[in-house]
This record gives C-alpha cells, sequence and structure tokens, in this order.
C-alpha cells in the first residue's frame, strides 16, 4: 500500500520542490501525512491511508457514513477528493445517541478542505468518517497515543516498526491500538482456518482440521478436512528467521478466519514486535546520555531481545582446466579434529555446533603443474602421485559467526553419480512426502467410513463377506453390522456390504467407493509426481557439477551498540548492559530492566511514550490483583466483579462469563503480564 511519485513517468528527486511534498487537505483519509521517509525521499514515497483505495480510473477514494437530517445511517460511500466537494463532511468522533443520531448543535467539519464550525438549524451535516484511524496508515494506527506524539516523531514510529528483528519469544504490546490482530492476520505471516471446524490432529509441522460447517453435508468426499502445512525454521531475504506454531489444542473447535498458528511476531494471532518491559525514565551515571538506553543484564540471560537468524552459505564444484573439483572428506594436510562433523560425503552433519574457521564442506580443487623440489620428488615417490596435486578449497565458517547447523541442501547435475549424503537427503524428502501422503489417505478413508456408518451401520447383513485367502467370515448374513467391524473390513471389500431394506444402498456404496477410489489415485499422482521431481537432476549452470547450500542458526543477543526502539519515535543505542544489583530499584526492590534518558520527551514532544507507560503500568497493577484473586476459588466472583469494572465492556464480559470458575486460576499467569 506504497505510492511513489518517483519512476517512469514521474519526478525526479532533485527536481521535486516543497509543493509536491507537503501534506494537502486532499491527503485526508486517502494519503497518509505521517508515514514517508525521513531521507531525499520525504513526501515523495507515502502511504495509502487505513480504509482507502484506489478507484477503476486511478483516483484514491475514502469511505464516508451518510448522514441523512442528523441520523448517521449504515449506509458507507466512498468518494474521491474531487466528488466530496460542497459536502460538510464531520469527524469520526462527534457525539452520537443510542438512535445514532447527532447530540450537538454546533458540530466540526471540513468542507472543501477547510474546517467549519456548522449549525445544525442552519444547514445540514452530509456525511461524516467511518473511523479515526481514518486519517493515518496501517503503520502509524499502531501506535497508542498518536495524537499526543508530534509529527516528525510518530513518522519515525511507523517507519522504526517495520524494520523490528522477529524475536525468539515476543509478546502482544499490553497498550495496543485495537488493530494488531487486524495487521497480524492480514500480513499473510499466520496461518487463519479457512472454515469453521474441530482441530483433529496437531503437531509443530501440521495442523488437521475436520470443517463442521452446515454448507459442506453435500461436498465431495474430503473437502471436509483441510491439512494446514506449517514453516519451521525458514531464511527470509533478510536472513531472519521464518518459523509458525500452532496456538491451538487437539479437540479446540475453530471458527472461519480464526488464527491457528503463529508466525514471526505475531502471539495468539495479535502482532508481537517486542517485549513489554519495565522502564525508568532517570539518568544513571551518565549511561544514557545523548539517546542510549542502559539495559539490566538479566535481560541477555533471560533472551528477553533474542532473536534467531538463519545464515545460508553456498559451495560449487565445477569443472576447470586441470581436471574436476570434488567434494570429500579427503582434504590434504588436515587433522582428524577438522574432519569430526564432516560426513564422508565431506559435508556438515546437521545439529553441529560451528565457529568461525570450521570447515561446512569439504573441498579439494586440482593443482596446475610446479616444479618440484627434490624433497617433494621424494615424497611423491614414496606416497603417491595423489597427494600433492590438489589444494584445499573448502567452504569455511566466515568471522564473526558462531552457530548451529539446521539444513544442508545437494544439488547435482543429471547424469552425476549422487554421494551417500544427497542421497539420505533424498530418502528423507521421499519419506516426508510419504508421511504426507498417507495421512491425506487416512484421513479420506475415515470421512468414507464415516458415510459408510450412516448406511450401514446397525443394520442386519444380507450378505456374507470372506476374506479372499482362507475362509475367515468377516461379516455373517444376518449379523448386525458394528462399526468395529466396519472398520476392520478391507476397501476391496466394501462393494460387498449390503443390508436387508437397504433399496438405495447399492447406488450410494458405488458413489462413496468410486469417488474414494478416484481422490486416492489423485493423491498418489500428485506425490508420484513430487517424488519423481526430486529424483531428476537439478538443473545447474554451464560448468557446476555439484552445489551444496548450508544452513546456519545464528543466536544473537542484545549487545552493547543494538539500536531499540518503542512505537513513539523513541529510539536509542545500547550502552551498557548492568548486572541486577547495579540498576535503579523500587522500595520492594524489583528492578528495572531499561533505564531511558528523561530529556528525551520533552524537546521531542513525543509525550504518548509517558501515556503508554502510565497506562501500561496500571494495567500490569491491575492484572497483579486479578491473578491474586483468581489464585484463590474462593475469591473468583471477587475477581469477575473486577474485570467487569476494567473492562466495561459487554464484549469482553461475555468472554469471561464462559470461562467456567475452575478454568480462571489457569490464566493467572496471563493476568500477571498486565491486563490486555
Amino acid at each position: 500500500r506504497r505510492l511513489s511519485a518517483l519512476g517512469p513517468g514521474g519526478l525526479t528527486r532533485e527536481r521535486a520542490g516543497f509543493e509536491v511534498r507537503d501534506v494537502h487537505p486532499t491527503h485526508y483519509g486517502r494519503i497518509c501525512p505521517i508515514e514517508t521517509p525521513e531521507g531525499p525521499n520525504i513526501g515523495l514515497i507515502v502511504s495509502l491511508s487505513t480504509y482507502a483505495r484506489v478507484n477503476e480510473f486511478g483516483f484514491i477514494e475514502t469511505p464516508y457514513r451518510v448522514v441523512q437530517e442528523g441520523l448517521a445511517t449504515p449506509e458507507v460511500k466512498f468518494l474521491s477528493a474531487l466528488d466530496e466537494q460542497g459536502f460538510n463532511i464531520a469527524q469520526a468522533n462527534i457525539p452520537l445517541d443510542r438512535a445514532g443520531r447527532l447530540v450537538d448543535l454546533m458540530v466540526s467539519a471540513r468542507k472543501d478542505g477547510e474546517f467549519v464550525m456548522v449549525n445544525r438549524e442552519e444547514e445540514s451535516i452530509d456525511l461524516m468518517d467511518v473511523s479515526p484511524n481514518q486519517l493515518v496508515s496501517v503503520a502509524a494506527s499502531l501506535i497508542p497515543f498518536l495524537e499526543n506524539d508530534d509529527a516528525n516523531r510518530a513518522l519515525m514510529g511507523s517507519n522504526m516498526q517495520r524494520q523490528a528483528v522477529p524475536l525468539l519469544s515476543c509478546r502482544a504490546p499490553i497498550i495496543g491500538t485495537g488493530i494488531e490482530e487486524v495487521v497480524a492476520r492480514d500480513s499473510g505471516v499466520t496461518v487463519v482456518a479457512k472454515n469453521n471446524g474441530v482441530v483433529e490432529d496437531v503437531d509443530a509441522d501440521r495442523i488437521v482440521v475436520r470443517y463442521t460447517s452446515e454448507e459442506t453435508k453435500d461436498r465431495p468426499l474430503g473437502a471436509g478436512v483441510e491439512l494446514y502445512k506449517l514453516n519451521k525454521f525458514q531464511r527470509s531475504n533478510q536472513n531472519t528467521c521464518f518459523s509458525q506454531k500452532p496456538v491451538v489444542r487437539k479437540g479446540d473447535p475453530i471458527q472461519k478466519g480464526q488464527v491457528i498458528a503463529d508466525g514471526p511476531s505475531t502471539e495468539k494471532g495479535e502482532l508481537a514486535l517486542g517485549r513489554n518491559v519495565l522502564v525508568a525514565f532517570m539518568s544513571w551515571g551518565g549511561y544514557n546520555f545523548e539517546d542510549s538506553i542502559l539495559v539490566g543484564e538479566h535481560l541477555v540471560k533471560d533472551d528477553v531481545f533474542t532473536s534467531i537468524h538463519i545464515e545460508e552459505f553456498e559451495l560449487v564444484a565445477r569443472d576447470t582446466k586441470l581436471g574436476r573439483e570434488e567434494i570429500t572428506r579427503d582434504i590434504p594436510n588436515l587433522g582428524d579434529e577438522s574432519l569430526k562433523n564432516l560426513d564422508e560425503s565431506g559435508i556438515i552433519r546437521i545439529g553441529a555446533e560451528v565457529k568461525a574457521g570450521d570447515i561446512l564442506v569439504g573441498k579439494v580443487t586440482p593443482k596446475g603443474e610446479t616444479q618440484l623440489s627434490p624433497e617433494e620428488k621424494l615424497l611423491r615417490a614414496i606416497f603417491g602421485e595423489k597427494a600433492g596435486d590438489v589444494k584445499d578449497s573448502s567452504l569455511r565458517v566466515p568471522p564473526g559467526i558462531e552457530g548451529v547447523v539446521i539444513e544442508a541442501k545437494v544439488f547435482s547435475r543429471k547424469g552425476v553419480e549422487r554421494d551417500a549424503r544427497s542421497k539420505a537427503i533424498e530418502e528423507e524428502e521421499v519419506a516426508r512426502i510419504m508421511k504426507d501422503q498417507n495421512d491425506e489417505i487416512q484421513i479420506l478413508h475415515r470421512e468414507a467410513l464415516q458415510r459408510l456408518k450412516a448406511l450401514v451401520v446397525g443394520k442386519l447383513s444380507s450378505n456374507t463377506i470372506k476374506e479372499d485367502r482362507g475362509d475367515k467370515v468377516l461379516i455373517a448374513r444376518g449379523e448386525k453390522i458394528s462399526m468395529e467391524k466396519l472398520t476392520k473390513l478391507p476397501v476391496k471389500k466394501w462393494k460387498d456390504l449390503a443390508v436387508s431394506k437397504g433399496k438405495d444402498l447399492k447406488e450410494s456404496l458405488e458413489g462413496i467407493i468410486r469417488d474414494y477410489q478416484e481422490k486416492v489415485s489423485l493423491i498418489k499422482g500428485t506425490f508420484e509426481g513430487k517424488v519423481a521431481k526430486l529424483k531428476k537432476g537439478d538443473e545447474l549452470p554451464p560448468g557446476v557439477v555439484k552445489m551444496v547450500k548450508i544452513y546456519l542458526a545464528v543466536k544473537r543477543k542484545l549487545a552493547v551498540g543494538d539500536k531499540m526502539a518503542g512505537r513513539h519515535g523513541n529510539k536509542g543505542v545500547v550502552s551498557r548492559i548492568l548486572p541486577r544489583e547495579d540498576m535503579p530499584y523500587f522500595a520492594d526492590g524489583t528492578s528495572v530492566d531499561i533505564v531511558l534518558n528523561p530529556l528525551g520527551v520533552p524537546s521531542r514532544m513525543n509525550v504518548g511514550q509517558v501515556l503508554e507507560t502510565h497506562l501500561g503500568w496500571a494495567s500490569r497493577e491491575l492484572g497483579k490483583k486479578v491473578a491474586d484473586l483468581v489464585s484463590d476459588l474462593q475469591r473468583v466472583a471477587e475477581a469477575r466483579k473486577l474485570l467487569k469494572k476494567i473492562y466495561e465492556s459487554k464484549k469482553i464480559e461475555s468472554y469471561y462469563e464462559a470461562i467456567p470458575d475452575e478454568g480462571l486460576p489457569l490464566l493467572q499467569d496471563q493476568f500477571r503480564e498486565g491486563i490486555h
């Protein structure tokens, strides 16, 4: 949702003056006045506002509620800057009564880009904004107390949210603006349920959901179950870690559109870019001079601001004029210590911990013929020709990096014999594909059995069904068919099922069997295609025989020199990491997590950060109160009263009412973190 005035047919940075870059009255609700880059592109690259859209003619439109004779109707109209001329447009936060009528006689409104006070007895209000968020972009509307921040700092705050590194364990903000959930869902990093259903099975790699929605009763076989695969420890283009984890359990009912797995920087379906920490605004030995940030050692020790980065290393073996390069474990002049983590193919094992200088992939390159000294000639004569004509050109870990090997990929040209590691990786991948195939067939089989159950279980069999080999009777004639017998019946025997008083049974049975067999052959065909693609050689550039990619997971802890920032443009650099006992503390001995400079607030005029800390502190203390009450089952009623008083929201009240008294104590850890 970004717009640019640069590029072909546009402006150049040098020629663009102030008029082009400036905020214009027609930007209201269409282009965000806050979110734009800070450098030479300021005002040339902008963002669309939250509810803005581009119409078929290329004009930006924004929505307004229609107001008729002082009544705000639910009708919404999208208007461009030209269309809204001549209308009196009221703001979204004007007082309305329960019926939706305007309360005040004098209403602040906009007309032709100017702010005017309208007397409703003399002039009518035609439209009103749909939401206060309408004015700003999504990034800016994630900033709490945005109206209390100076625009320059709000600009930095909205831009810096994009630069947040996904943390090892992130938390949703205690003080949010309410759109965190929408942003997380629309970002595409989470997994969203496509229909209403129940979680059949869940593990770290996938979620199986059985749909229960009414509209899918006459659905084709297999459409009632969905298998959601999760991405685990993938590398993003910025070398950050993209990993998804399920947030539902087996047996949980789920709704269409519900987040069932979190992605990076999300918690329980909410955007979670950082952590909720205890902040003190005070000077402390000069360590927060010029926006420096003083951090408590426990934040580093407890991995509060730790992130995982995935580094990719690549090694290519080529055909050279002197001969073919070889990926091998047999490297000249290296001891066993250097080779201990390499397998017989010369590739490092998964799970190995490596540091700078360690070999990831062993490779030898043929050496050109050189003039040999008499000593070398003697060595050649004793130890043979091989030792001297290759040099070590292995892939090593670059300086400053240490981590754990999490994946290795081997690409070989067609016709080149695959090494043991390449075959092992292929077999592992085939096994994973086969597991997915078997799971899908199993799900299909279970659903087909449910369909058969409705037709035959509890009825008397009019047929005797025997095993193919031997005379063992599976279902006897006249016997009542039970679910147990039906489950044990092989698929090829389904066609022999017959019940007394079952007129349309044959047709329905044939339909289920045909449907089942078609779906199974389709699943098998799809997976066979995947396996064939896997076994086929890889397309490599000319001259390249083999390519190996190694992926390293690097754990990066918070360190001196790192940049930290809040949502109000309050950024700084970590100057010192102090032990807990040296940090300022409260009367009860609680030490703070971070110390910020109090001079960073008045001149920057981003008072929103102070208001956020006040509300966050109130939320934390109220949370402790609620947690203490729910920990004692005798006082759960008191806790419910307090929660009702805190939220004053019917929706949240009904949510807590649905939780039984025994269930509330399970939430006490969540309450202690703060009332969200």
